[in-house]
């Protein structure tokens, strides 16, 4: 077996020193080009196989997610063949409407369409919502070894690794080796920030606990094992020492294999009437958690975000024969990636593309080799090649680029810190309006042959070079079986014209009399020269359907949330458990941010990528938050959705380069103007649908698994304290297109802070008050239906008596029209709180006191006053005793002061439940009636229902619930005995002591009865 792998790497380099006199076998350091032609399906050692249809699918009428669906269930569940394959789904010809999206989530799945053209079939991904169209994926569910350290540095272009104890390791097991980013290097490649204050998004080291921002993972197949050396399916692309070098086993038991998406038209529907129109489908195809798959023959038109995104969690994988039209977006960042992949040995090949961003390109840590053969971007808005940072072993081959940047750069800040981009990478053969390939510290980058202007190192300029294809040279020396599949290349005549003989001329002149081909045109005639075989409706292949409709979903806990005598129960129990917020303003997606400081939320958006710290599986979520006894999510509007606002700077973008991932907003862009963000500026009577769904999402599976939302209808952070937070606000003037009558410029307080309280909570002007309205009403209607929502007026809210009393006055207008009962919480200042409550009308509208933004004290209560134009932190540097309200207090703890104040509030507003969000003695504020609690996680359900039934009880001596007949429960801090009031309670009862901290029972259970 290492005589093979010698051979192998002779030949290669055999092969290539006969395509350029100059072409060089290694570098001082002994790092080889590598072989790029291990990108693919099946590493482009096999073809892409037919797969017999097992499941045809008739046209029909109306949205057929469903019955579509329903087909590729059915295949999913058959046996797999002896080459890894169940079957194809093969989709009539005409139109299928899909309101929804399509999930190949199993091995050896094909969905075939009956072709791309005109008479073939179209999948219409219909409606507002971001859906992706269809989604090829298995389950994250993989596990690793502890690593372990290489014993030899390794080459770029090596397909073997060494490790100690190398007999520990088998033939055929998959290996991730991981090259660690050393503070050392880091400071060779000069990236640990771009100047200024931007160390944040410099790169950074990692350590035992979390990695690093530029750490790589190449997966690989163990093919042999001789001595201390793991010889591997495919070459390694960037050089490591022993200290940044690192060997795991890996296992993916929800991986899938042997899947695509083949012959097919995919489009999505949109806003005729706004070019630049987000408010339909982003991603047509997404693979994930996946390896041997591909996509061919797919036409795509009128995506947001991409045609086909491969994610990081994918290898192997062959993207050919597909084109990309008329993309509908603004022009911005993570819009219009039309080809794009983070993950590693992915082949793009003979691909048109129009219109795009970056229409083709490498994600962040791309591990190598990928390679883009023949492909063609036209009219694009920004680059292609190397997008973000450290991608190595890329292969642009025979790349043509109309009035477009192909790079290989260092892009500094861009994208949130992408610095170099590129490394151990090739151009071959390509043409661009600018070419750049700069050679990177500690790496190289190569180019041969190009056409344009050009920047950095380039061999063989303004020539063609032998062969056509790099990629195919390649693959031909390790694979001779494969010499003819570069016959499917458009060919390039790169003879010379400068002094031809007449005849040639002659044949030249009549060539020049029709448009010369274009690749566009070729990947047509492709699909008619060979076209893929389709099968015709029959009995064995509609057996799927006698299955369809037939599934019943088992019965939903639909029980909803209600407010019970001032008490918030679902299912006769009170609730309870830990309070979750969302990230606030900051986010990245770089790994190191994501392992520590990632959290759940319900609108960021971070396109194509799904998980904790990217756009969160809601269902996922909702089931983390019962395991980890969170019941509420308390959400807003993001601060700002671009993260490049993250800097706190408070100027205007000079593009819509913007960073993901975004924390959305509730309206939609108009297409119009340029917002302070540099994408168009918003229409606040139009709503982004996306944003909107989600929550509703969220509250439904709130109603089914007994949670909570906090919907905080405004966010006052945006408008008092640091300017940024007011630069690129949806309200702001300079921001929308509506009237909102906000002073532009911003009159900013010492040219730095916004003081923008005043006239935000100003609704005397016509135009803003509507639009308040308008949002409000928005609000309500959205989770009319839903049991678990509680509305608050906004996080942080210090404002006025008078902006709460108008928010009060349009939900009671809406529930009085409709007939609906919003559950509505009063979460302000004592002063206005106490205001509202003493105005009879507006306090029937409320349900809920929040006491948050003031305080018991041993005193009376610290208690800021409300609409001063100060934020909750800035009240909190002021002394307290500024606010201190003298009251009676008979308290003798801070536990019984919660107890007496929540009692209070309960005594005086019985039909109106309490939070206690100030924190506290949270075992306090349910004896004094409060609801929501976040008690222990261990209390049985019994005693959950039991204190519903419960009230306060007068106990000199203990704080005391309970109801005659049903219980009692008694609370003392501190205290090592207690005296009950039974009030004459005849029943026997049997009592326990129970540990407050877990809510487990300590001690025996005894006995226990009145005068006892």
């Amino acid at each position: 077996m290492k005589n093979r792998f010698i051979s192998l790497c002779f030949s290669l380099l055999v092969a290539l020193s006969l395509t350029a006199q100059d072409f060089p076998r290694s570098d001082k350091r002994g790092n080889l080009i590598p072989d790029y032609s291990y990108c693919g399906y099946k590493a482009s050692n096999e073809q892409i196989p037919w797969v017999d249809v097992k499941a045809f699918v008739p046209h029909i009428q109306g949205d057929a997610t469903a019955y579509i669906q329903a087909a590729i269930d059915y295949v999913s569940s058959l046996p797999m063949d002896a080459s890894g394959f169940r079957g194809a789904v093969q989709l009539d010809r005409g139109q299928f409407q899909i309101d929804g999206g399509l999930q190949i989530a199993a091995s050896g799945v094909v969905l075939r369409g009956s072709g791309s053209g005109e008479d073939g079939t179209e999948l219409l991904g219909a409606g507002q919502d971001r859906t992706t169209l269809i989604r090829v994926a298995g389950r994250l569910d993989r596990m690793w070894t502890p690593k372990q350290a290489a014993s030899k540095a390794v080459k770029v272009g090596d397909m073997f690794i060494c490790v100690p104890n190398a007999n520990k390791y088998q033939v055929d097991q998959t290996i991730m080796i991981s090259r660690w980013a050393t503070k050392e290097w880091i400071d060779q490649m000069d990236m640990n920030d771009f100047g200024g204050e931007s160390s944040y998004i410099g790169w950074k080291v990692g350590d035992e606990k979390r990695p690093s921002d530029v750490e790589i993972h190449w997966e690989r197949q163990i093919l042999a094992v001789s001595g201390d050396t793991l010889f591997l399916d495919a070459p390694l692309t960037c050089a490591m020492t022993t200290e940044e070098a690192f060997v795991q086993v890996q296992t993916w038991p929800g991986r899938i294999a042997q899947s695509a998406v083949e012959n097919m038209r995919l489009t999505s529907t949109y806003d005729n009437e706004n070019p630049k129109d987000e408010n339909h489908r982003w991603m047509a195809i997404v693979l994930d958690n996946g390896e041997d798959l591909w996509v061919r023959r797919v036409q795509f038109r009128h995506f947001a975000g991409s045609a086909v995104f491969v994610t990081d969690h994918v290898r192997r994988v062959t993207v050919e024969d597909c084109q990309s039209f008329a993309p509908v977006s603004e022009i911005g960042g993570s819009r219009r990636y039309t080809f794009h992949t983070m993950g590693g040995q992915c082949l793009f090949q003979r691909l048109y593309a129009e219109q795009g961003f970056h229409d083709f390109g490498t994600g962040r840590l791309a591990a190598g080799p990928n390679a883009f053969v023949q492909c063609q971007a036209d009219w694009s808005h920004h680059m292609s090649g190397a997008i973000d940072a450290w991608a190595t072993g890329l292969l642009f081959d025979g790349f043509n680029g109309e009035g477009v940047l192909l790079s290989f750069g260092n892009r500094g800040q861009d994208n949130m810190g992408a610095g170099w981009t590129a490394a151990n990478s090739m151009m071959w053969n390509c043409s661009a309006a600018m070419l750049a390939n700069p050679t990177p510290p500690t790496a190289n980058n190569w180019a041969y042959g190009a056409w344009g202007q050009m920047q950095g190192r380039f061999e063989s300029a303004d020539s063609f070079v032998k062969p056509q294809s790099l990629f195919y040279a390649q693959l031909a020396a390790r694979n001779a079986a494969t010499k003819d599949d570069v016959r499917k290349l458009m060919p390039i005549d790169t003879q010379s014209a400068s002094n031809p003989p007449i005849d040639k001329a002659q044949r030249f002149v009549a060539a020049a009399r029709r448009p010369a081909m274009r690749l566009v045109d070729w990947i047509d005639s492709l699909q008619v020269k060979e076209p893929l075989a389709l099968v015709a409706q029959s009995k064995e292949n509609t057996q799927w359907m006698k299955q369809y409709g037939t599934k019943k979903c088992a019965k939903k806990n639909t029980s909803l949330m209600t407010l019970n005598q001032g008490i918030l129960t679902k299912d006769d129990a009170i609730l309870s458990g830990r309070s979750q917020g969302i990230v606030w303003w900051n986010g990245s997606l770089k790994a190191r941010y994501l392992a520590n400081s990632s959290r759940p939320h319900i609108t960021r958006w971070a396109p194509g990528l799904t998980g904790t710290g990217f756009t969160d599986d809601l269902n996922e979520m909702t089931d983390m938050m019962k395991a980890t006894d969170h019941l509420i999510t308390n959400h807003h509007y993001g601060l700002w959705y671009d993260r490049r606002r993250d800097d706190h700077e408070r100027i205007r973008r000079m593009d819509g380069y913007v960073w993901a991932p975004f924390y959305e907003q509730p309206f939609a862009r108009s297409g119009q103007g340029i917002a302070y963000d540099g994408l168009s500026k918003y229409d606040l009577t139009k709503w982004n649908v996306w944003y909107w769904n989600r929550l509703k999402q969220y509250a439904d599976l709130a109603d089914e698994k007994g949670l909570v939302l906090y919907h905080q209808h405004f966010f006052q952070h945006n408008i008092i304290e640091a300017g940024a937070h007011w630069a690129d606000s949806p309200w702001r003037s300079a921001n929308n297109i509506n009237d909102m009558g906000f002073p532009e410029p911003v009159p900013y307080a010492v040219d730095k802070r916004v003081y923008m309280s005043e006239h935000f909570y100003d609704v005397s002007h016509e135009g803003r008050r509507a639009m308040y309205r308008n949002y409000i009403r928005k609000s309500l209607e959205t989770f009319a239906d839903n049991g678990s929502v509680i509305h608050f007026i906004s996080e942080e809210y210090t404002g006025p008596t008078h902006f709460v009393a108008f928010w009060l006055d349009v939900i009671a207008e809406w529930e009085a029209e409709t007939g609906k009962d919003a559950k509505v919480a009063l979460s302000c200042t004592k002063d206005v709180q106490d205001a509202i409550l003493a105005d009879e009308n507006r306090a029937k509208t409320v349900d809920i006191i929040d006491i948050k933004y003031w305080n018991p004290t041993m005193t009376g209560f610290n208690a800021p006053p409300g609409g001063v134009h100060l934020a909750p932190r800035q009240y909190g540097r002021l002394r307290s005793e500024n606010f201190n309200v003298k009251a009676e207090v008979k308290a003798r703890s801070m536990s019984e002061r919660m107890y007496e104040v929540v009692s209070d509030y309960r005594q005086r507003f019985p039909e109106k439940a309490v939070l206690l969000s100030v924190g506290g003695d949270t075992w306090a504020a349910l004896m004094g009636g409060a609801s929501l609690c976040s008690l222990p996680s261990g209390l049985p359900q019994a005693f959950k229902e039991d204190v519903v039934k419960m009230r306060p009880m007068e106990n000199k001596d203990v704080m005391q619930i309970g109801k005659v007949g049903v219980g009692y429960v008694c609370y003392a801090p501190g205290a090592k005995s207690m005296t009950l009031q039974l009030n004459g309670d005849k029943k026997k009862y049997q009592a326990c002591w129970i540990n407050p901290r877990n809510g487990k029972p300590v001690g025996e259970t005894f006995s226990i009865k009145a005068a006892s």
